[in-house]
């Protein structure tokens, strides 16, 4: 991207450099200085070789852009960007002027260039203009100096590039920084070849992927954004950061970004947790990431079957990072560390009568000693606060163990051959449990305490939800106890968990429907009504569409779900969700009229035993089962209701699904009737 003859962006060996490293750019309290200076430490020892300073809350950084540095802030800066220097870091210095600039006005870029030539000052020689997050709509002054937005930002980006004198490096963020936000797609973009077209070709642009949050980023989506933008983009991604929810932390490793972009990159920044000390992980893991293909030949990585990297497993690269972290944790000479106790000449200052340790006697409890936290406790942990699109294995086994627990409970008190397989699998559950919560304890007693402060909310947070969903599978159980009874009258408010806006979620249409967990099915909002003469064509429809193609045996209740005879009083029911009708439950209390109808002969005793008939349907895209489960109980409570003994339905074989739902109820059985075509089952239950 350099100009022809340039050194700018190239290493030693004259190669072009790869940026690699942080961006400090997320919503919230940014890092100390301190932290900054430890975060370089760290760059320089895993090989990274950059740090974008981009800190959304500082007020000189976006909102108030224009204000020069006072004194003071002037001395912090030079000693960061000097600290940067000292650990062969580059110090990027970016500046967020969307929010309010005239493009148009000279005086506004000049404001620009002044505060950026003050940056300069400082020592840095590296800059970044952000457009990101802001209003596209032009104000009158720059709709009549510019024929675009994008025109806008590239002509005054254009401009500080020049007057800067070609810096080292200098990024561009564009309004548009992911395929999702562009019109009408990559491609075809207007936006984004302005940028690639008219953007000086020394200057490098940022690119978060698909998405603004990107689960994945494949080599076919950076071919086609580089072909736009004319040059290698440099990945800004977010897939660590977690400004966007206070309950989410991320500590899995840096993954589905395969090598092979590294060569078709100009860099990688990851802008990761706003709490600085979990970090540790996504810089340690996107360390080893850069490396995966260090000096151009791919490294012989031992992969598992579930890895398609050859180059780089994101799960040994998590390893190689939490026995890292782990050592920090233990450390007492990092920042926030324990004073070791250390040997002195002097005598320690004594207490209590100048007795020496406490020792206690018999019968007496021993002194409490906190056990030492090991790896896998941050293993675990992991697990537990992955990544924004996946749970780590230990939490996916803890969610389906209890979701089968939860279905499976009707076996407890059933004692069938399900009975010991649950409560194995339930003292297997409280076990997971249980390592929680010893986790949890040794974490709170690890020597370094700023890891632990910064991670104290999460864990706190996790192990409550598990402790309810403990209590809860012990009360499934037979288990009694307030520790197993979660869910009474009279909670302790830890009892009910997010606040206001975890209620403003849960009232919400689909709420879980973007759960990592997706069975059980996701919650979707469904609505049961009485059955009306307007409905009829809907249910029409149903029937139609639920039926297979080809001839098919009429059924006795094809005209039920017809039209063609009417349901019983009181024993029609429609189903309803976000799209419109969705399913319906029709019966007759006296099933011979629909017999007739079709000159289907039915025996005496099968009428005898089971006079009243019913149908019921739904959609594919119902995918809980409860709604159908709802419709048939109050249907059969109204044919019972009729004095009806008892109630059967017609289905035919090839319809699995609801061949499947009635034999689940467990009170439809099977039963045999004289006449019924091959192809046809039918299925009763008494009342």
């Amino acid at each position: 991207m350099s100009k022809p003859g340039s050194t700018k962006g190239r290493d030693h060996t004259g190669t072009r450099r790869f940026i690699s490293g942080v961006v400090e750019g997320f919503y919230g309290r940014p890092w100390t200085m301190d932290q900054r200076t430890e975060l370089f430490k760290r760059e320089q020892k895993w090989g990274l070789n950059t740090y974008l300073y981009a800190p959304k809350d500082d007020y000189k950084h976006r909102m108030y852009w224009r204000d020069l540095y006072s004194a003071e802030e002037a001395e912090q800066l030079i000693a960061l960007i000097s600290a940067a220097k000292q650990h062969d870091v580059e110090f990027i210095y970016a500046i967020s002027p969307g929010l309010d600039i005239t493009f148009s006005n000279p005086k506004e870029v000049a404001a620009l260039k002044r505060k950026l030539d003050q940056v300069r000052q400082f020592g840095c020689r590296s800059f970044s203009l952000l457009f990101d997050d802001i209003e596209t709509e032009m104000c009158p002054a720059d709709k009549q100096a510019f024929s675009s937005f994008a025109h806008a930002q590239v002509a005054t980006t254009n401009e500080v590039y020049q007057h800067l004198g070609d810096p080292e490096t200098f990024l561009f963020c564009p309004t548009d920084y992911c395929a999702a936000f562009c019109t009408p797609n990559v491609s075809q973009s207007s936006y984004l070849h302005t940028v690639g077209e008219n953007l000086l070709p020394g200057i490098d642009i940022l690119w978060t992927g698909p998405k603004v949050v990107s689960h994945k980023i494949s080599v076919e989506s950076i071919e086609e954004v580089s072909s736009v933008l004319k040059r290698a983009p440099v990945i800004w991604d977010n897939i660590h950061a977690n400004d966007y929810d206070p309950q989410r932390i991320f500590l899995g490793p840096f993954k589905d970004r395969p090598t092979e972009l590294i060569p078709k990159l100009g860099g990688v920044l990851t802008n990761p947790n706003c709490e600085f000390y979990p970090n540790f992980v996504a810089i340690h893991t996107l360390a080893t990431w850069c490396k995966a293909t260090a000096g151009g030949a791919q490294r012989d990585v031992d992969m598992g079957d579930e890895e398609q990297d050859p180059g780089y497993s994101p799960q040994k690269a998590l390893t190689l990072a939490l026995t890292d972290w782990l050592q920090e944790f233990l450390s007492t000479d990092q920042p926030g560390g324990r004073l070791k106790k250390e040997s002195s000449e002097e005598e320690p200052m004594q207490t209590d009568g100048g007795e020496g340790s406490y020792v206690p006697g018999p019968g007496e409890n021993p002194v409490y000693t906190a056990e030492p936290l090991t790896l896998d406790d941050l293993k675990l942990l992991s697990d537990l606060f992955h990544l924004p699109y996946e749970h780590g294995p230990t939490a996916r086994t803890m969610l389906q163990e209890l979701d089968w627990l939860k279905n499976h409970s009707w076996a407890v008190a059933a004692e069938t051959d399900k009975t010991a397989e649950w409560r194995s699998r339930a003292q297997q559950f409280d076990g997971m449990c249980e390592a929680v919560v010893q986790m949890f304890n040794r974490l709170s007693n690890a020597p370094n305490r700023s890891i632990l402060y910064d991670l104290y909310n999460y864990i706190c947070d996790i192990k409550s939800g598990v402790g309810l969903a403990r209590a809860y599978v012990k009360s499934l159980g037979g288990q009694s106890g307030p520790s197993a009874q979660p869910m009474n009258d009279d909670p302790e408010p830890w009892g009910f968990r997010g606040g206001l806006s975890g209620e403003f979620q849960r009232m919400l249409p689909c709420h879980g429907n973007r759960d990592l967990f997706r069975h059980p099915p996701m919650t979707a909002v469904y609505s049961t009504r009485p059955y009306c003469t307007e409905d009829k064509l809907e249910v029409q429809r149903i029937s139609r569409e639920m039926q297979s193609a080809g001839m098919q045996p009429p059924l006795i209740c094809d005209g039920l779900s017809a039209g063609e005879i009417p349901p019983s009083p009181q024993c029609a029911l429609v189903l309803e969700d976000e799209i419109g009708l969705c399913g319906y439950a029709l019966a007759l209390t006296d099933a011979k009229p629909a017999a007739a109808k079709i000159q289907r002969a039915v025996s005496e005793s099968v009428l005898k035993d089971f006079p009243s008939l019913v149908t019921i349907q739904v959609l594919p895209r119902v995918t809980d089962p409860s709604p159908a489960k709802r419709m048939i109980g109050r249907l059969l409570s109204s044919i019972r209701s009729s004095g009806s003994r008892g109630v059967f339905c017609e289905l035919r074989q090839n319809d699995q699904r609801m061949l499947d739902f009635y034999t689940k109820l467990g009170s439809f059985k099977p039963i045999q009737t004289a006449g019924l075509p091959q192809d046809i089952i039918a299925m009763g239950t008494s009342l």
